[in-house]
């Protein structure tokens, strides 16, 4: 079995920053991929962005430039650092993890960003 929980969340004025952890415990050898969800009010989850353990990041249209996912593989944290904040960042964030297998080993219980204007 393998653990995530996310950190890092908070409130922010448009044009701030945030980071937001995932670590990620237990059998964490067989994680191949580290994925950012997030849901907004009213809205269904979408996919942010990904880190596979290659190296590989994919992002939406609508982080790329200003969100980079990167990785701690020391502390098997993966990291989402997001800057120039926009009020339709507002969601709750969660990590989920690939494992090997393709399928989602995990989840965590997501962390709320708010982005005040």
């Amino acid at each position: 079995q393998v653990q995530v929980a996310e950190s890092g969340g908070g409130s922010v004025q448009a044009g701030g920053s945030l980071r937001l952890s995932c670590a990620a415990s237990g059998r964490t050898f067989v994680i191949i991929a580290t994925d950012w969800f997030r849901q907004a009010p009213g809205k269904e989850r979408e996919f942010v962005a990904r880190l596979a353990w290659g190296g590989t990041t994919t992002y939406i249209d609508a982080v790329k430039g200003r969100f980079t996912i990167s990785r701690d593989s020391a502390t098997n944290t993966v990291y989402l650092q997001m800057n120039s904040l926009k009020p339709e960042d507002t969601a709750v964030y969660y990590c989920g993890v690939i494992i090997q297998g393709g399928s989602y080993g995990s989840w965590g219980q997501g962390t709320q960003v708010t982005v005040s204007t």
